[in-house]
């Protein structure tokens, strides 16, 4: 693959973080309300902050590799009920460490793959708590 293919498959690639780290800071924002407890509350609330951490780590990167601000846009719709919610919160966030990884993987810059293995790690531990939430309210 030549520089210029490998560049621009990264650039696909952040563009894509940044559309799925701003659907889910608009989708956990609707999951605070819906939360039952003051301790689901303060933790997507918590989870939602390492979002918004990884959204403009990643617009940093993207205006690096571009020389532009990314225009990011809301990619899935956030489902209107708690249980679901959480569930649909905990499939995107282990779709988004497998995806994290790959790009950690393929990117020749140590800073980006670092970036992305960083918030790889960050999204398995969001995916535990979302979990463990789904369990509980299962119950």
């Amino acid at each position: 693959m030549s520089h210029f293919h490998e560049e621009k498959s990264l650039i696909d690639q952040v563009a894509t973080a940044i559309n799925g780290e701003y659907t889910a800071i608009d989708c956990y924002a609707k999951l605070i309300n819906m939360a039952t407890t003051e301790k689901e509350k303060e933790r997507i609330h918590e989870i939602r902050n390492d979002e918004i951490r990884h959204f403009n780590t990643f617009c940093a990167i993207y205006t690096l590799l571009t020389n532009q601000q990314p225009q990011p846009h809301i990619t899935g719709k956030c489902p209107d009920r708690y249980l679901e919610g959480l569930q649909f919160a905990f499939e995107d966030e282990q779709h988004t460490v497998d995806f994290y990884l790959d790009i950690a993987e393929e990117a020749k810059d140590p800073f980006i793959s670092e970036r992305f293995r960083s918030a790889a790690a960050d999204e398995q531990n969001h995916a535990v708590w979302f979990l463990s939430f789904i369990q509980k309210h299962m119950r």
